[in-house]
């Protein structure tokens, strides 16, 4: 029913409707019967009972108490029994596709009335139909999946494949051709870093880091190796599949004993007598998407050095959950290897030469993660905008607080930096060949991903403080920032941890530094 259809009524006649048995309340001019609802309420009956709610306008104490979303749901909904006569409804559930018009919500090239001179009308356009894909199909998966463990629904994965997205989320690239990108809206030789940046960016949004790495986030990692290095037959054979959603690829590099330090891995791979074939054995950990993984990239120590192999799952291979802080959906598994014998035509690249694989998909994962980082940091600030406009202490609310300014202001400037830099690297990566790359942004990009998760942890930190108990609470009106606390320290770590992505941006400089600059 419509807001049109509903019976009309005035303040005065909803205010004789206040006792236990016969309980309306106004939200946003909507006028909810509460009679058979005030057994249920999780904040029990005294808090619908009380004179200044029971027939009132509640608006004011219901959103200090609960989300928009909740008025969405259809057991809520089925207590509406009309409107105020001559009023509109004020707040709403946002639209999907819809931008948000929060100050700092959105990055300056969606705020009206500024510029940006990275932007086209076709990035502006692909965003908008990757941002109502996401708020269709996604977000109510991301929040299902979030809470329940389970990996991303096979519906979505396939739909994904339907519109390109699992193809588009490795970049710009020979991979694109021929295929009907976001249903035509792009075409593959208009594709650049913008819109996989916009893609990255989008799918952030809903708020479930677990669910993002999920969402075959070991595929982003995983498969640029085998499409840069594999074989013609080994690519055949793997991408289409792994393109389309049918089967999943994880990048199993980190072990027990070996985190940031790549050449110390302790996972072996002998050739067999015959020479046909490698046989590998060790253990792999914290391997995102391994639970459910089909194929395996593989770092391994070999006679001629580190070589990465592609394994595909079967005899020898196992792989058993890790419990992390954030939700079981990513898959992240701690991996064996037992005498798993794998043809040498899986070599990815040459045998001795796995660190030039790894090396050159590292700048990439991390200026993924930067793109994520960035647009998560507007989430939070939108969140705490929302949230201190909203909330009142001592009889004002929480903005009149000038502690409180401050720590929004930090938070802004925080995000507004991120994504400036971010914006400048990916102009670049988008002007300059692979190579130019590699050698030129892997410093900016080390340095870019250490700056932006710092900057999550510090805005992390003071959204909780905004919230108070609210942020450490999994779910209501602070849902959003317990989880994004509690999972920020995952972007800190994953792609190089802050400290040695940092020292390795200071490295990079140094060996372009002048000999024969002095002061």
């Amino acid at each position: 029913m419509s807001s049109n259809q509903l019976k009309q009524f005035t303040r005065e006649e909803v205010a004789k409707h206040n006792k236990p048995d016969d309980l309306w309340v106004i939200i946003d001019s909507t006028v909810y019967n509460l009679s058979r609802f005030k057994d249920l309420h999780p904040g029990g009956i005294a808090a619908l009972v009380d004179p200044e709610i029971a027939g009132q306008d509640a608006t004011e104490t219901f959103y200090g108490l609960h989300r928009t979303e909740v008025l969405e749901k259809p057991q809520y909904k089925r207590l509406i029994v009309g409107k105020i006569v001559g009023e509109e409804c004020v707040f709403s559930a946002p639209v999907p596709g819809e931008l948000s018009k929060v100050p700092y919500a959105e990055p300056t090239w969606l705020t009206d009335g500024y510029y940006s001179p990275y932007y086209t009308d076709n990035h502006r356009q692909f965003r908008k139909a990757v941002r109502e894909f996401v708020d269709e199909y996604l977000y109510p998966d991301a929040q299902a999946r979030e809470e329940d463990g389970k990996r991303p629904d096979q519906k979505v994965i396939d739909k994904m494949a339907e519109y390109e997205l699992h193809a588009m989320r490795l970049g710009p690239g020979k991979h694109l051709q021929g295929r009907t990108l976001m249903k035509g809206l792009v075409k593959p030789e208009q594709f650049d870093y913008f819109h996989e940046m916009i893609i990255t960016q989008e799918l952030t949004r809903f708020g479930a880091r677990g669910y993002g790495d999920g969402l075959l986030g070991g595929k982003v990692i995983g498969l640029p190796p085998v499409l840069n290095f594999g074989s013609e037959e080994l690519k055949a054979k793997v991408v289409p599949d792994v393109l389309s959603g049918k089967k999943f690829i994880c990048l199993a590099i980190s072990e027990a004993y070996a985190g940031s330090d790549v050449m110390g891995l302790q996972t072996t791979a002998v050739k067999s007598e015959d020479g046909k074939e490698w046989i590998i054995n060790g253990s792999k950990k914290w391997i995102t998407n391994g639970t459910f993984a089909d194929y395996f990239t593989v770092g391994c120590k070999t006679e001629d050095g580190f070589t990465v192999i592609l394994v595909e799952r079967g005899e020898g291979v196992e792989t058993k959950q890790i419990k992390t802080s954030y939700s079981a959906t990513a898959g992240t598994a701690f991996i064996t290897f037992d005498n798993v014998r794998v043809p040498v035509g899986n070599t990815l690249g040459e045998e001795g030469g796995g660190i030039f694989v790894i090396l050159s998909n590292f700048n990439h994962e991390r200026w993924v993660m930067c793109s994520a980082s960035a647009r998560s940091q507007r989430s939070i600030i939108e969140e705490c905008l929302k949230w201190a406009s909203q909330r009142k202490a001592f009889g004002k609310p929480l903005t009149s607080q000038a502690v409180i300014r401050a720590k929004l202001a930090a938070m802004i400037a925080r995000a507004e930096s991120v994504q400036n830099w971010l914006e400048n690297v990916t102009y670049q990566m988008c002007n300059m060949s692979y190579k130019q790359q590699a050698s030129k942004l892997a410093g900016q990009i080390a340095f870019l991903k250490s700056y932006s998760t710092a900057c999550g942890q510090e805005t992390a930190r003071d959204a909780v403080q905004i919230f108070g108990g609210r942020g450490i609470t999994k779910t209501g009106m602070g849902r959003f920032i317990e989880h994004y606390h509690r999972t920020i320290p995952f972007d800190a770590l994953l792609g190089g941890a802050e400290d040695v992505l940092s020292d390795l941006g200071v490295r990079q400089a140094l060996r372009a530094m002048p000999k024969n600059a002095r002061l």
